[in-house]
This record gives structure tokens, sequence and C-alpha cells, in this order.
């Protein structure tokens, strides 16, 4: 191989493009450097060298090419076209004032031997194939190569030009030195070019040759057709006309019934095998069964709404009268639609499904249910829309396309368990079914028109206010279902949960019989909570053992359940009257809680020991709760010399206050529990177990008014507590509790701390 002279030249550099020697590319360059490196390049006969630059460096292998035409586009920016004449090596990159310059070296190749050739006829053969194959290069550029006869060296330049290849592919073809190599190398991927050409050719061969297929079968298919319905004979055609029957017979609003014929029509026009024939189908059936006009006749009777109520449900007789009204309201308005929707608010198991069942007997309505608790996704109410695969109407269409009719009583249980993700909000999709105002033209995804839900009535239920949307909850009126007394429980047990124990096992009242004192022990002392399915399941488990001793005799004989008995059939007690085991005690107090499955009373427990002066809180306290014991703790320390509280060296003293057991405590009503059992522990006094204490500590040792009164007083009632001491504020709540039990104990009314250690401290 022999090298040419070195020579300077001027030097420009691209990125991600290749000039090969005899192609014309157009360039543009920016920056007066570049420029300035053009025009001296034009003043010295247009000679200039282009060098390439892969990863940020450039290579050693470059182009002397000429300029052939240039032009300006603005002050910093010209269009030059280059046309390569020569490779090149440089030797090394310099500057001249502000023009790039470059030392280089042109290689001479040797002649090429006998391989070469070969391999170049083979590439041009190849070649001619691609782009016959192809379609897209011009066919005169192979005819223009075949009429010169190219030698091998500039055979590959001409088609390493011509090729479409990715700039790494270019740049390596460029730069290699051999013929032999480079002729090689585009063998190599015109070969690949090609089989990947006939792939595509025979898969779209195959693909007219289908789409020719399919528009035949639908040609003769439409021709079927026609002369099957010209001899009357064409089944697809019967089907059609009574689906446009049907359509008339559903009793749809014009609009609705437009769109409907509209999909009929498209049905009709489909060849049978188009994928899209099965979605109308299914579409047109659900605008069909859909209750357009149909609803249940629905007469509002007083007395037999008030007697179905109070056949059904013992108590609530806040929750039954307020029904009541809204009936009464109902009849004189003479609306169909609802002025508000109706939210049950109550711990489990205390009927607020069971009287939305009522409801719907007393107003001879059909019943639905739809349990919302756990919903992600804003298509579980609204629907998919239709272009998805797999698409359905949301769950409020599906469910009064159940029920058949357009009025019935739709129950949304456990709206406080609604969730929300990626997938959209739900609570946000049930706003415009619960709003009276828009309800008359709900919008679903799948169903595409608006359906009236004006004439449903809606009734949702949930376990805690809090966790409800704001938003969602403006448009409900709360009805809250308190927790059931001692007494209560007993006399639904007797009216309601025993009778139908008795069904459901195979039984009779003539066999089995529960004596009084034994239901009011399993309620007492088998079950804890603020409804009565764990009384339904402890009676059940009574039923059961029953029944399998009438058949392992094989005989049936009269059992009565008595309350010494009760061990043999549910085992050890599993609740104890709580303060028969307590004493009092230094740093403890009584406090009481409200949780969503009733009231709970707990225990606070206070200790000090050598330490830092830290306050350590345990026992699942929730942040507010944990603010109180704060609150406490610095009231405390405020009047220590007013109550003669020890606590001169509390920095050196660790305070520990923990409340046993797993329930979570939240919200500030512990708070003078708290303090009472802090200001035991400082200054040695017992607390009497029998007080129990709610109510918000300020830091002025003010007692605020506090929530869940009901609960808290059942729940104390039950444990055995004598005295109840509340804020002041909460005495008008007191006429919810049961008169039996406020009879059964003493209220303290309370303002201040003050007060409240005047009547915890023996």
């Amino acid at each position: 191989m022999v090298i040419a002279n070195h020579k300077n030249y001027p030097c420009v550099f691209i990125k991600k493009a290749v000039i090969f020697p005899t192609e014309k590319v157009p360039l543009v360059l920016e920056g007066k450097e570049a420029l300035d490196t053009v025009r001296v390049a034009i003043e010295q006969e247009g000679l200039i060298i282009v060098a390439f630059q892969k990863n940020g460096e450039v290579g050693e292998m470059a182009v002397l090419g000429k300029i052939i035409q240039f032009w300006n586009l603005t002050v910093t920016i010209m269009g030059v076209i280059v046309e390569g004449r020569e490779r090149v090596r440089i030797i090394k990159n310099f500057t001249q004032g502000n023009v790039n310059m470059a030392e280089a070296e042109i290689p001479v190749m040797e002649a090429p031997d006998k391989d070469s050739e070969l391999i170049a006829e083979k590439v041009f053969e190849n070649f001619k194939m691609m782009v016959q194959l192809e379609g897209i290069m011009p066919i005169f550029l192979v005819d223009e190569i075949q009429k010169n006869n190219l030698d091998p060296q500039t055979l590959s330049f001409v088609i390493g030009a011509a090729m479409k290849l990715n700039f790494k592919d270019k740049l390596e073809i460029f730069e290699m030195l051999e013929t032999k190599k480079r002729l090689e190398m585009l063998l190599l991927l015109i070969t690949k070019k090609i089989e990947i050409l006939k792939t595509e050719k025979k898969i779209q061969t195959e693909v007219e040759k289908e789409i020719n297929k399919t528009q035949k079968e639908y040609i003769l298919r439409e021709r079927m057709k026609a002369i099957e319905k010209e001899l009357g004979i064409s089944e697809e055609y019967k089907e059609f006309d009574e689906l446009e029957k049907r359509i008339k017979k559903a009793l749809m609003p014009e609009k609705i019934e437009a769109v409907a014929l509209k999909e009929l029509a498209r049905l009709k026009a489909m060849p049978a095998t188009s994928a899209e024939t099965p979605y109308i189908r299914t579409y047109l059936d659900l605008l069909i069964e859909l209750p357009w006009n149909i609803k249940e006749k629905s007469v509002i009777d007083f007395k037999r709404a008030k007697r179905i109520l109070d056949n059904e449900h013992y108590g609530l007789e806040k929750v039954k009268e307020r029904i009541i009204e809204y009936l009464a309201v109902q009849k004189l308005i003479k609306k169909k639609g609802q002025t508000t929707i109706m939210c049950f608010i109550g711990p489990p198991g205390t009927g607020k499904t069971s009287v939305g069942k009522s409801i719907a007997r007393a107003l001879g309505r059909k019943f639905h249910r739809l349990s919302l608790g756990g919903i992600r996704d804003e298509a579980e109410i609204r629907g998919h829309r239709r272009t998805y695969v797999g698409a359905l109407p949301g769950r409020i269409i599906q469910g009064i396309k159940t029920v058949a009719t357009k009025n019935p009583v739709f129950m949304l249980d456990e709206i406080d368990k609604i969730g929300q993700d990626f997938r959209g909000d739900p609570s946000a999709a049930l706003l415009e079914v619960l709003d009276p105002e828009q309800n008359n033209s709900f919008s679903d995804h799948y169903l595409e028109v608006p359906f009236d839900l004006s004439e449903v009535f809606f009734i949702t239920t949930a376990n805690i206010i809090d966790s409800i949307p704001p938003t969602l909850r403006d448009r409900m009126e709360v009805i809250e279902f308190s927790s059931y007394t001692s007494a209560e429980k007993f006399s639904i047990a007797t009216k309601f949960l025993i009778p139908r124990v008795l069904e459901a096992n195979g039984l009779d009242k003539e066999e089995l019989m529960f004596e009084n004192q034994a239901i009011k022990k399993i309620i007492e002392k088998y079950t804890k909570e603020a409804g009565v399915r764990n009384l339904e399941r402890k009676l059940s488990e009574i039923a059961r053992k029953v029944a399998k001793k009438f058949v392992e005799k094989e005989k049936q004989f009269k059992i009565s359940v008595k309350a010494n008995e009760l061990y043999r059939y549910l085992g050890p007690e599993d609740f104890q009257i709580t303060m028969g085991n307590k004493k009092d005690e230094v740093g403890v107090s009584t406090g009481m809680a409200w949780t969503p499955a009733g009231g709970e009373i707990i225990f606070i427990e206070a200790v000090a020991y050598p330490g830092k002066g830290k306050l350590i809180l345990t026992g699942q306290l929730r942040e507010s709760t944990q603010d109180s014991a704060r609150a406490a703790l610095s009231y405390l320390r405020s009047v220590e010399d007013k109550f003669k509280l020890k606590s001169k060296d509390l920095e050196k003293l660790d305070i520990h206050v923990h409340v046993p057991g797993s329930l979570p405590k939240d919200g500030p009503s512990a708070g003078i529990a708290i303090a009472t059992a802090l200001a035991s522990l400082l200054n040695r006094k017992k607390v009497r177990k029998e007080v129990a204490l709610t109510g918000e500590i300020t830091l002025s040792g003010k007692v605020l008014e506090v929530g869940g009164i009901k609960e808290k007083v059942i729940a104390a009632h039950r444990a055995g507590v004598k005295t109840i001491i509340m804020p002041r504020e909460n005495e008008k709540h007191l006429h919810e509790v049961p008169s039996d039990i406020r009879k059964d104990l003493s209220f303290k009314f309370v303002s201040n701390m003050e007060e409240v250690f005047k009547n915890t401290f023996k």
C-alpha cells in the first residue's frame, strides 16, 4: 500500500452521517468557526476534509471532498453540498486563527485481485435483487452502475452510500482499507436485507390473499342474503326482525331508540364473522333489557310501613321515625325523585341492611344491594368504554338490569370502604349517582346514553362517617344506628334470632328452648359487640350441638338450655364483668372509648422510674391521643403547687403511660382519664375503680365536649362501672341512653380538672 504525501486542508466535523467517495451530500454547518473554515476551503479550490465524530471523538479516517455549491442561510448558518473525492487518514488536527485545519494523507490502494472482482460481481447481483424487492431505491441506479463498469473499490463506495444502513455500519464500511473485506461486509448486509424483504413480501402476499378471500366471501354472503330474503327463508333476517321488534317493545325514549336502531343497522351491514358483531349484539341486548319505563306500583301505606318496621326490628325508634317522616314527605310532594339520600351509619350487626330490605317491603318495591367495599376502579361505577376488550356496564346499571325496574330500593353498602388509585376515584363517580339534581341523566361509559336514576330509592350504609369523602357525605342525610343495650339484645334474641336459628338448624321451639337467664348470660359473658351477629352465632352453635345429639341418638326430645349448662355448649366464658376483677390503684384510671363496633372501657396505666424526663406512650395510641397525653402532663406540671403534686424531680424521671389491649385509640376523649392517672401517680393517691372518665383536656385544665356518648355509657354499664364523669356540654346527649341504664349509673358533669379530681380520688 502506497501513501501519498502529507498535505493540510480545511476541516469540518459532522455527527451521525458518513460521506463516501463519489457521493454528493448536502450539509448544514453552524458556528463562526465552521463558516470561516468553509470560506477558506472555497478560496483554495473548494477542497475540504469532512471528519466523522463517533461518541464525541473524531475518527482516524475522513473524506476529502469538494464544495460544489454553498449558500448562506443566516449569519451563522451555511448550507453546502459536498462531493466526496478521496478517503484520507488524518495525521493531526490544528487551528489557524479561527479556521480548523487537518494534516492528512491519502492512502493509495493496491490493484484489486481476482477474488475481489468475483465478490464485487456477487455484491452487485444481490444489490440488484434487493432494489427490485424493496422498490424504494430507483432502478436507474442499478443501470448506471452496470453501464459504467465500476471497479470493486468504487463499487463498494457507491453501494455503501446507496444502502440504508445505520451510522455504525456505514462508518465501519468506510473505514475498512481492504476492498475485499469491505465487499464481504456489504455482501453480508445485503443478504440479510434480502431475507427480511422476502419474508415481508411473503407476509404481505398472504394478507392480501386473505383479504381478497374475505371480500369474496362477503360479496357471496350478501348475494345469498338477498336471494334468501327474496325467497323469505333468511334466518338471519328473521333474527334482525326479532331484534327490531324487541327494540320497539322496550319502550325506550325516542333518542335512545334511534341509537339502538342505528346499531342494528350497523349489525345488519356486517359479515357474521366480523369481530365486532358479538359486541354490538351484547350492547343491543343490554339496551333492550334495561327497564326504561318499567317500574313497580309503589303505594305509600303508613300503617303497613310502620307494621313491617315494628315487626321486623326491635328498638331503633329514632331510625323508624325518620323513615316514616321520609315516606310522609314523599307522599305529600308526589315527586318521582328523592329529595335526600339516607346514609345509615353504625357498627356492624345493628340492622342497617335489614332495615333497607324492610323499607323495600313497606314500599312494595324490589330490593338490590351493592357492596362497595374495596372498590378502587371508577369503571366499577361508570362502566368501561365499549372500545375496550371485555368492556362491561357499571355495577349501578347492572343492578338496575337485574331488578328489571327503574324504581327499586338500591342499597350501596359499605360506602366508607371505597378506595382510590391510578384507575380513578369511584367516590367521585358516585357523586352523580347520589345527587338528586343530576341522576336523572346518569351517564354510563358502556351505555353511552343517559339513564334516569331519579326514581331509584338510594340508601347507603357505613360503619364510620369520617371515612366517607366530604363531597359525597354532603349529598346524604346521616341516620345513626347506635349500639344495642343488653335489654335490647335480649328482646331481639327472643323475638327474632332464636326463631331464625331454630329454622336454620332444622329444629322447632318444642325441641329446643333457651331459658331467659341463659340468654342473658350469653349476651353478657359470651359476646361483646354493638350488634347481634355474634349473639346469633353463639345461639347457632348451641342449636348445632343439639341437632347433632338428635341425629346420634336417632330420636328427638325436648332440651331446655339453662344458664349453668352453657359451659357444655360454649366452653369457658369469653368475657368477664371487668370491674369485678379490679381494685383501687395508684396511677391507674378507667377511660371510655368509641369504636366502629360500639363502645369499650380502657384502663390507663402510668408509672415513673429514674430517667431523663421523657414521656413514653405505648398501647396503639394514635396521634391525637398522644397529643392529649402530652397536654395532660403539661397541665399537671403547671399546677403542681395547687394540687400538691410531687413533680419537682420530673427532670430525673421517665414517665411511661400505657393503655393495654390491641384496640387502636384515636381521638382526644381519653384526655381527662390520662390526666387522672398521671395525677394519681404524682400525688400517690388511689383512683376509684368504679369511676369511668371521658373528655378532652386543654392546657389550662378545661374539659371539652366529646362524641360517642351512648356507646361509651353502654360499654361502661356493661363493665360494671358505677359513676361516669363526662364534660358538662355532653349532658344534652344523655337522652340517647336508654332510661334503664341511666337509672343504674351516677353521672358527674365537669367543666375543669378540679371538678374531675374531686370525684376520682379516694
